[in-house]
Formats: structure tokens, C-alpha cells, sequence
């Protein structure tokens, strides 16, 4: 790409790996950038600066920003995402949005202010590009806490000749968390109740963090081009199919991508044993070191594993409603996760009646996530709805094969065998109940058992599947090129 020519890109998110982790919204804020960047992009990323962050930054400037009545200061604090390519040493900037009374707290969300917390968030955004003396051509928002940065651009911001220009691109990662606040929300952007109506900012009496990006930004894009046909139903749509239909031609899907150099079983820091597509046999190491370490038996059985945030979306309530029947077969299962109490206490006391056969572990374990990655033979993801996944792309990148609902992502990525003999990488079912999730299951346990050879070639196929950024990082060049030519 011509150097005068290189795209300005600011990708603001509440979350980025490596600094803070919550969802897969951190992973492809931590690595699409550097897919970018790789393509001639000057990109750069945003994020707030959370109390866990302890990575090298330095101070650039401090300045107040208005919130409601209030005034509160923003610190402006870099750091960046350093990676190699074909052994350069890359950077990425990363500007940390620090206040104390906002962001010196544990965790990333679920607190009583959250609107004031990321209204003032994405205020301070906007006043510090010119602080930094960088004015993007494009501010590419991601999921609700952004949505704002939207509204405040075209209502506000825009009279000032710096910000006339630039333009917005407004990532869905899911739909159902839409941040919806009391309309005083408004009052905290300086805004007027005149915006709070059904045709702007207005959602079902309340103020709506997501429907500003949807209304605001010149184009929205979700993270599969399944789930961005679904979100246009009732079914997804979330009570906003309404508005997502209406600027059907504004409304793409790009699947998310995961990063090779992260996921790699040959040279994965974490796995007992490295493999390759040629030395799958290393599997059964991976495995029997995983038993030993979890306290399960050694023993060469299908081992069914799920790792995931513990909540509705993720059909955990089918795998509970069915667990008596799974485990009358010979296998193992186990779970890493952490989420809604209901879910974590039924997994642990399944595991206190299935002690031989189930392995719980709650909470969040890097190391412990990628083992199960390389020693598991099937991964688990019954999910009711999924806007992309990304575990099902991480399961075959290790050979480990998934057993999926056909949603969303899932639907684009994962090829049923008994469907495609050639291409299969996975088993998938399509209706949301238990019967056809034991059903699947059953079937992928009889594929294991009946034939080895075919089931290596199944763990072949799963392996050579390319589900790295930089296809979707090319095809998020072609949506900016389309954002730089909306009209306004």
C-alpha cells in the first residue's frame, strides 16, 4: 500500500488481550490489529485502563472532560502490542483512557455506573485525538460500550472542522448486551432529551448504548455473515431486527479470524507435548498427561471438553439435562469456565457424582485452556446462538474435533463429515434441544471408536482448516474503503 496513503484506523474496545480479558471481544481486538497493521494500515488501539494492568506504559497528557454537571480528568497513558513478522519486530500503539474513580476497579464490567464509566470513556476518545495530534480516518467501534463515540461525532463533534471528516465503522461481537441505561444517560454526553426518541437513542424507555452505534455509524458489520442475516429476525434480532433490517445495506459480516502464532500445537509454550498435522499420535500424550494432572484416570477414552463463559447463550442447560445419558458411554468430560452461579455450582456437583468421568475447573486458566485444547478429542460448543466463536476455530487448529450447534459462526466454520466426506472437520446438529445434542454426540463417539484411520483423517482435515486473520483482515480493508465513500 502506498505510504501517503495508508489508512488511519483508531479501534477502540472495553477489552484487549493481553491487558484485560473477559470475553472473545479481547482476543480479536488483541490480534486483528496486527493483521492490519501488516497490510499498511497506521492503526491504532484504544482502550480504558483498568486496575489489573500492570504492562509498561508512559504518561502522555492530562486533561478534564465534561461529564454531566462534573468535570473529570482523563490521563492519556501509552503502551503497545509488540509481535514479530517474518522476524521484524512490529508495534502496535495502545492508548490507555485512565481515570481513577472510573477504571481503578478489578474487573472489566458489572458495576453500578457502567454508563457513566464508558460514557466517560468514549467523551475521552474523542477529546484526545487532538491531544495526541491524531485525527483517524476511521474510529472502528466495538460492541456497545463504543456505540456513543457514534452518536457524539454526528450530533456533537462534527460542527468542529477536526472531527468533520472522520468516518465510523460499528463491529456487533453480540448483540444480546446492549447496554441500556436510564434516558439521564443522555445528560451525561451533554446531550438533550430531544435525541431520546424511538429514531435515535430511545429503546423501550430506556437509553440504549448499542442502538447509538446501530443508528450513528456510517456502516455496522458483525462478526459472521450468518449471524448478521440473523440479527435481522425476531428470533436474534433482540428487539432490534427493526432497525437492522432497515439499514440492511449498511449491514456486513466478516468472520473473525484467531491468532496461528498464539494457537499453534507445534510450538504452544503451555501443551505437554508439541504435534503437528503429521504427529497427531502426541495427542494421546497431551491427554494422558491432562488425566494425570486433573486428578481423572489414565485412560484412552473420547475425552469431551467445553470451555466457556458460563451463561444462557452457551446451551450449558442442554449438556445438564443430558449428562446422565452422556456419561452412560465410555468417556471423559471436562469443563473450564466461569459465569452464572447456577451453572457453576450444577457442573461441580455433577463432578462430585461422576468423579471418575468429569473434571471441573472453575474460573479462567490460560495454560490450563490450552491443554485442554491439544488433549481433548471432541470440543463442546451447544450453543443457542453464537455470533462468530472463536473455540470451535482454536478445537481445530489443535485437531480436536467439534461438536457444534449450526448458528451463527459455527455454521460458516464447521463442516459436518457424515455431510461432506471430503471436507468434513466436525459433527453439527441445527435444532436447540437436548434430544439432537445427545444425538451428535452419540454419533461423533461411534465415528471415534469404529474407524482409526478415518478418524485421523477426520483430525487431518480439522488441522489444515486456515482460520487465521488474514483473509477477514483483507476483507475489513475492502469495509473501510467502503466507509471512506459513505456519504454523510
Amino acid at each position: 500500500m502506498n505510504q501517503r496513503k495508508k489508512k488511519k484506523v483508531l479501534f477502540v474496545s472495553a477489552e484487549v488481550f493481553p491487558f484485560a480479558k473477559v470475553g472473545g471481544l479481547a482476543d480479536v481486538a488483541g490480534s486483528l490489529p496486527k493483521s492490519l497493521l501488516q497490510m499498511g494500515c497506521d492503526i491504532r488501539v484504544a482502550m480504558p485502563r483498568y486496575k489489573n494492568i500492570e504492562s509498561e506504559m508512559k504518561y502522555i497528557k492530562d486533561f478534564p472532560v465534561e461529564i454531566g454537571p462534573r468535570l473529570e480528568t482523563c490521563i492519556i497513558r501509552e503502551g503497545e502490542i509488540s509481535f514479530k513478522n517474518r522476524n521484524q519486530d512490529k508495534v502496535i500503539p495502545v492508548y490507555f483512557i485512565d481515570n481513577y474513580h472510573y477504571f481503578n476497579r478489578q474487573n472489566v464490567y458489572s458495576y453500578y455506573d457502567d454508563e457513566e464509566r464508558f460514557a466517560f470513556f468514549c467523551k475521552a476518545i474523542l477529546e484526545m485525538l487532538p491531544e495526541i495530534d491524531f485525527k483517524p480516518d476511521i474510529i472502528h467501534c466495538n460492541d456497545w460500550h463504543t456505540g456513543p463515540i457514534c452518536m457524539l461525532l454526528d450530533e456533537k463533534y462534527k460542527e468542529n472542522e477536526f472531527y468533520k471528516d472522520i468516518k465510523t465503522l460499528f463491529t456487533i461481537h453480540n448483540l444480546e448486551y446492549k447496554g441500556e441505561f436510564s434516558k439521564k444517560t443522555l445528560s451525561l454526553f451533554g446531550m438533550t432529551e430531544e435525541l431520546f426518541v424511538p429514531e435515535k437513542t430511545e429503546f423501550y424507555g430506556m437509553f440504549c448504548f448499542m442502538k447509538t452505534g446501530l443508528v450513528y455509524a456510517d456502516i455496522i458489520n458483525t462478526v459472521s455473515e450468518t449471524y448478521s442475516k440473523e440479527i435481522q429476525t425476531p428470533q436474534y434480532g433482540e428487539k432490534l431486527e427493526g432497525l437492522l433490517k432497515s439499514r440492511e445495506r449498511d449491514v456486513f459480516g466478516i468472520l473473525n479470524g484467531i491468532d496461528y502464532e498464539v494457537f499453534n500445537p507445534e510450538t504452544d509454550k503451555y501443551i505437554y507435548k508439541n504435534y503437528n498435522e503429521n504427529t497427531i499420535n502426541c495427542k494421546k500424550d497431551n491427554k494422558y498427561a491432562l488425566q494425570k494432572e486433573i486428578g481423572l484416570p489414565k485412560r484412552d477414552v473420547p475425552v469431551i471438553s467445553l470451555i466457556s463463559r458460563m451463561a444462557h447463550q452457551k446451551g450449558l442447560d442442554l449438556v445438564m439435562d443430558k449428562i446422565d445419558e452422556m456419561m452412560e458411554n465410555d468417556l471423559q468430560f471436562i469443563l473450564l469456565g466461569s459465569g452464572e452461579k447456577r451453572y457453576e455450582k450444577g457442573f461441580v456437583e455433577l463432578q462430585k457424582k461422576y468423579p471418575e468421568k468429569i473434571a471441573v475447573h472453575i474460573g479462567f486458566n490460560i495454560s490450563l485452556a490450552h491443554k485442554i485444547y491439544a488433549a481433548s478429542d471432541f470440543f463442546l460448543m451447544p450453543s443457542r446462538f453464537e455470533p462468530c466463536g472463536l473455540g470451535q476455530m482454536i478445537s481445530l487448529r489443535y485437531g480436536t474435533i467439534p461438536i457444534v450447534r449450526e448458528t451463527g459462526g459455527l455454521a460458516e466454520t464447521v463442516i459436518d463429515i457424515e455431510k461432506d466426506k471430503e471436507k468434513g472437520n466436525g459433527f453439527s446438529y441445527k435444532e436447540f434441544c437436548p434430544e439432537d445434542l445427545i444425538k451428535t454426540i452419540k454419533r461423533g463417539i461411534k465415528f471415534y471408536n469404529q474407524d482409526k484411520e478415518a478418524w485421523n483423517r477426520l483430525v487431518k482435515n480439522a488441522m489444515k482448516v486456515d482460520f487465521s486473520w488474514d483473509r477477514s483482515a483483507k476483507k475489513y480493508l475492502e469495509l473501510y474503503e467502503k466507509v471512506m465513500k459513505k456519504s454523510p
